[in-house]
């Protein structure tokens, strides 16, 4: 049965909604889990713990209080839409891990509530614009890293074949061969670590190692800088064409209700006259 828009289950929700939406509640919420981030890392002290930790874990409480009612209070607000917004559903569930009882090596599982920083995210426009880059930018990158695998792993099965013998620490398996050159394309002592010593067994190994070192970390790489910055670039570019949509909507509505004024007051002369 349909409830009436007048029940007072319907009138406590949409209050309860209004006060959801207020931006004072949603900074609140948000300090809040910034200073439950900062009690998470006290309690990695053990000489703060020493001295305060029961007041550590009380004020650790109160945050989790303060969490499971707002998680309950947009369950009762939202009911089913609650479950389409993917940052109710991350908060749903790192709320429920902080509840998990610290038994038989679950206490870990309470470190994630320290995941919850990452709200912040949703109320920074400047870090929306990243992962909005990020994420659209995914399907360019899925080429990029399919030609960086192939690359990988004829570089791999080579550099087997060439110095496995000679470094099987290195190259001894096709899986040691990825990694060291993983190790290679980063940069990580690369030289004096890895291609010097190689290299005093084989003086040629060079023209393997240089033009490896050129197509991974100098063109593959930044072909990925490229298009996450491009994609930023398109989600900054589509959120001012939004921010303009909106307001011309708003002035276009402005005026449409001068017109019809105008027109209004027009009629009354006329029918006055």
């Amino acid at each position: 049965m349909t409830q009436a828009p007048d029940s007072p289950v319907s009138s406590l929700r949409d209050r309860i909604g209004a006060v959801l939406d207020r931006a004072i509640v949603r900074n609140v919420i948000l300090g809040v889990i910034l200073f439950n981030a900062i009690i998470l890392g006290l309690e990695t002290s053990p000489a703060v713990m020493a001295r305060v930790g029961g007041l550590i874990h009380f004020l650790d409480v109160i945050c989790l209080t303060i969490f499971v009612v707002e998680i309950v209070a947009k369950l009762f607000v939202h009911r089913m839409r609650f479950w389409r917004d993917g940052w109710n559903i991350f908060d749903f569930i790192i709320v429920a891990i902080s509840l998990v009882p610290a038994a038989q090596g679950l206490s870990v599982l309470r470190a994630m509530r320290i995941l919850r920083l990452l709200r912040v995210v949703s109320v920074a426009p400047s870090l929306r614009r990243v992962i909005e880059g990020l994420i659209n930018a995914l399907p360019g990158m899925g080429s990029v890293f399919l030609l960086m695998g192939l690359i990988f792993y004829i570089g791999a099965v080579m550099a087997t074949k060439l110095f496995g013998e000679l470094f099987p620490e290195w190259f001894g398996t096709l899986g040691q061969s990825m990694y060291s050159l993983f190790q290679i394309m980063t940069l990580e002592s690369w030289s004096m670590g890895i291609v010097r010593p190689v290299m005093e067994v084989a003086p040629y190994a060079w023209a393997f190692f240089v033009p490896f070192i050129l197509a991974t970390t100098f063109i593959i790489l930044n072909l990925v800088v490229g298009l996450v910055v491009n994609s930023m670039q398109d989600a900054h570019h589509a959120e001012a064409d939004e921010r303009t949509d909106t307001y011309r909507d708003e002035v276009l509505n402005r005026l449409g209700e001068i017109e019809a004024m105008l027109k209004a007051q027009a009629r009354d002369k006329d029918t006055q006259a």
